[in-house]
C-alpha cells in the first residue's frame, strides 16, 4: 500500500479523526519530529469535545500517543528523538494554537 503524504512527515494511511489534521500540522512545523503516521480509528463513548491527545509508550523510533475526538480513538506513531516530556509540552502548544 503507498502511503498519501503530507508535507512528506505526515504519512496518511487512514482517515484521520474530526479536528486532528492541523493540530498533526502544526505539530510538524519542528524539525525535530521525523513524522507522524496516525493508526486505526475506533469508536469510542468517552471521546467528545475538542482533540485530546496523549503520549502513551515509547516506540523503537520514537512514541505512540493515542488521540480522542468525536467519539473516536486514533493512535499515532510519532517518529522522534526527543523525550517523551518535549514532545507532551509541544503537543499542548498545538492544541491551544
Amino acid at each position: 500500500m503507498r502511503l498519501r503524504a503530507s508535507q512528506n512527515k505526515l504519512k496518511i494511511e487512514h482517515s484521520i479523526i474530526d479536528g486532528l489534521r492541523p493540530v498533526l500540522e502544526r505539530l510538524l512545523v519542528h524539525d525535530d519530529i521525523r513524522s507522524i503516521i496516525p493508526g486505526v480509528i475506533k469508536p469510542v463513548r468517552d471521546a467528545r469535545g475538542a482533540v485530546k491527545i496523549r503520549v502513551t509508550v515509547p516506540t523503537q523510533n520514537g512514541w505512540k500517543a493515542i488521540a480522542l475526538s468525536a467519539g473516536a480513538r486514533q493512535e499515532l506513531f510519532v517518529s522522534t528523538a526527543i523525550p517523551q516530556e518535549e514532545l507532551e509540552r509541544r503537543i499542548a502548544a498545538a492544541l491551544v494554537e
